[in-house]
């Protein structure tokens, strides 16, 4: 059977990428565009994110304003702030009036204060230019800062024959109509409009006889992670955004949402893995340093912490020095427990699935260390004495000692990130390093401490 080619994704090879700088070092502008023409605004994107500065400049200023403006806010964010330092507050006008208010005011944030007003006075669209300047009061994390202006409503008292007039004059504006909107003569939200009824209505038919008044919305001021949870919970396309009085603001739309779920699940990771700030790999190694110095610190800190307890114990050891031989074990047990529960709990909070009562929460998490603990101390003190020939009484040490350093590493593991979320911090930071390193320390001194009272050293 024969494949339709349409199908399969399109790729960027090196040779289009070369033969693209040749056409650019030649100048051929004809053909440049030609070969760009079929091409995906996300495709060309990725092609100028592999040519030079200067080339990816020259490209932009030769395509047309709507796909420009395409272009631009499919790149990296670096790569755009580069580009747009090299068009006049005109030019970056032109493209701006092209996009969404939601994506302009973001590729206006992104400019210098004292070229955000140059740019806006250029655009000449003064509505659009007024709807901007409003989206940009908003912090990028609550839902003003996602939404856009551009959307459909309907007044409850129009007709049906009305209703279409007017809606064909909105839908102008909007790229996408995913949901059409009811509100008073206030611009209070409702209700919305099924495209059903709207169909089957008689045209005489006022639309508040027939529109739906149940409609999910959030407020402008909502943080960005509950508009996220609350359009995968309901599984919504679109939402509406209001103020504290009900007026219908904006609309936010799931492509925004799965922007703000990546950006959050990458920051999150780079949190778990110690990394303080939002860095990416061509980053430069100063700020890439300061990114992960912090926690690097904070592990050669535990590392000495856990150093000054086995020193304190090691001069006491006697016939028992070999107990220094399972330290390794002690530790990547408590820290890869640790990590498991912090990490399940973190994925809790995140998705609000978490049990709100702490208690049942932390006696869940006990009970599961407790069992896994007898497992693991079990083999562990099988393999210590049959295959190790260690002492008997050493090998039972080392598995009561295991078995309270899961429990333990278990209960911190729950415990700190839920403390971190109630006190506004996110719960992230609680994974990777932090809580490996606290399960070392702690592990390490549990260990040596239960030797002590068992083998009386």
């Amino acid at each position: 059977m024969e494949e339709n080619d349409d199908n399969i994704q399109f790729k960027i090879s090196d040779e289009l990428i070369e033969q693209v700088e040749q056409l650019i070092e030649s100048k051929d502008n004809i053909r440049i565009l030609d070969v760009l023409d079929d091409i995906h605004h996300a495709d060309i994107a990725e092609i100028l994110e592999e040519i030079d500065i200067d080339h990816a400049t020259y490209v932009i200023k030769l395509l047309d304003s709507v796909k420009t403006a395409e272009v631009l806010m499919e790149l990296d964010e670096d790569t755009r702030e580069k580009i747009l330092a090299t068009l006049s507050a005109k030019e970056i006008a032109e493209e701006i009036e092209e996009l969404d208010t939601d994506d302009a005011a973001d590729m206006i944030s992104e400019l210098p204060e004292e070229r955000q007003q140059h740019v806006i006075n250029h655009i000449e669209d003064q509505e659009h230019a007024q709807d901007i300047k409003d989206l940009l009061r908003y912090d990028d994390n609550v839902a003003g800062g996602l939404m856009a202006k551009e959307l459909v409503k309907v007044n409850e008292n129009w007709t049906i024959t009305q209703c279409v007039k007017e809606m064909r004059l909105q839908a102008e504006e909007v790229t996408r109509v995913h949901s059409i909107y009811v509100v008073d003569d206030n611009d209070k939200l409702i209700g919305r409009l099924s495209l059903k009824d709207l169909l089957i209505a008689s045209p005489r038919t006022h639309i508040s006889n027939v529109y739906i008044p149940k409609v999910d919305y959030v407020y402008v001021n909502e943080n960005v992670e509950e508009v996220a949870n609350i359009m995968q919970k309901y599984d919504l396309e679109a939402i509406p955004v209001v103020d504290k009085n009900q007026i219908l603001l904006g609309r936010i739309t799931i492509d925004d949402i799965v922007d703000v779920i990546r950006e959050e699940a990458e920051k999150d990771y780079q949190l778990a893995a110690g990394i303080t700030r939002d860095v990416e790999a061509d980053d430069s190694i100063w700020k890439l340093t300061k990114a992960r110095l912090p926690w690097l610190l904070i592990g050669m800190f535990g590392g000495l912490g856990a150093a000054s307890i086995i020193n304190n114990f090691s001069g006491a050891m006697g016939e028992y020095i070999i107990l220094l031989s399972f330290v390794p074990l002690i530790q990547a047990t408590a820290g890869n427990v640790g990590v498991q529960s912090s990490a399940i709990v973190v994925q809790g909070l995140a998705n609000n699935t978490m049990d709100s009562n702490l208690l049942r929460q932390l006696f869940k998490e006990f009970t599961l260390g407790l069992v896994n603990g007898l497992a693991i101390a079990l083999i562990a003190l099988c393999v210590t004495h049959f295959a190790f020939g260690t002492p008997y009484k050493v090998s039972i040490t080392i598995g009561l000692a295991l078995i309270a350093v899961i429990v333990m590493a278990a209960i911190i593991g729950t415990f700190i990130p839920i403390l971190l979320d109630k006190r506004g911090i996110d719960p992230a930071v609680a994974t990777g390093p932090f809580i490996t390193t606290s399960n070392d320390v702690f592990g390490i001194l549990i260990y040596f401490l239960i030797a002590k009272a068992m083998l009386g050293f």
